[in-house]
């Protein structure tokens, strides 16, 4: 059987006036259809966007990627066609079974949705007639496999663990292409001869279990790593939990969902749940006795 990771996949970024995905808006998306080959050059199509979020950029936003507000305006694309066509782009390749793939994408496809609501425009899950699926996240993974490594985990640190190029952060071409990289590494390292991983862990104090763990995934399809990446998520994100507990800190923020946070765990489709609810008891209240 054909490993996956030599097999097509749909690399996806955004980036956005800011952090907060159930009020932010995307600036830049990239959506690169890979078909990796067993050497370069890959065979890659690359959509990449500008848009015009509506609002303000802030400067802190601006300094991250380089867009500002004046700039969107003048070049970037309205975002209901924009949005539409990332959307109908993610779900013709998810339709294909294509994975989705990225770095922390939970944040990446919660603010589409949040987005794609906000212009009445169908989000994916309802294009797919079903939750997103099979979406690939380096993320997930790569903690999953190898969970005691110190530092940092963002994509720069990743691309260096894992040896592959980035061409330059905090843009979504540059971070799609660098995420389909480190996961295609990720791949080789599942089918790879035991001995070889070895040989690439030999420095650390516990190389046969980062050995044994990505031995334990093969076989596993895009389907099947995407199940597991739903419970390994809620893991990871109850140990963060913890580690704030610990600090003292509030760990409420923690989002255990993947890879997005449904609508329904929205602070906007909560308070609207709270105010139908209100209006009922207060029709009951109101309602005249009999």
């Amino acid at each position: 059987m054909t490993a996956w990771h030599t097999k097509p996949m749909l690399a996806f970024d955004l980036e956005s006036t800011g952090v907060d995905v159930e009020r932010d808006r995307i600036v830049t998306a990239c959506t690169a259809l890979l078909k990796p080959t067993p050497t370069p050059p890959w065979d890659i199509d690359v959509k990449s966007r500008l848009i015009d979020p509506g609002v303000d950029i802030p400067a802190g936003a601006t300094a991250v990627h380089g867009i500002t507000t004046e700039f969107a305006q003048q070049h970037g694309e309205k975002p209901v066609t924009a949005l539409d066509a990332i959307a109908g782009e993610l779900a013709l390749a998810l339709t294909a079974g294509v994975p989705v793939v990225g770095m922390n994408l939970a944040y990446d496809l919660t603010l589409l949705d949040r987005e794609l609501r906000r212009h009445s425009l169908l989000t994916v899950d309802e294009r797919l007639g079903r939750p997103i699926a099979p979406v690939l996240d380096i993320y997930v993974l790569d903690k999953a496999v190898d969970p005691y490594r110190r530092g940092s985990r963002r994509l720069t640190d990743l691309c260096a663990t894992y040896r592959v190029r980035i061409d330059g952060a905090h843009d979504s071409t540059f971070d799609a292409l660098a995420s389909a990289r480190v996961l295609y590494r990720i791949g080789q390292r599942i089918h790879m001869p035991a001995d070889q991983v070895r040989a690439l862990y030999a420095d650390r104090r516990n190389p046969d279990e980062v050995v044994e763990a990505f031995r334990g995934l093969r076989g596993l399809g895009p389907m099947d790593l995407h199940r597991r990446q739903v419970l390994w998520r809620a893991e990871q994100q109850e140990s963060l939990a913890d580690y704030l507990r610990g600090l003292g800190k509030d760990p409420s923020d923690v989002d255990r969902h993947w890879p997005m946070r449904p609508w329904y765990a929205s602070p906007v489709a909560q308070a609207e749940t709270a105010d139908r609810l209100n209006a009922v008891e207060q029709q009951l209240i109101e309602r005249p006795r009999a």
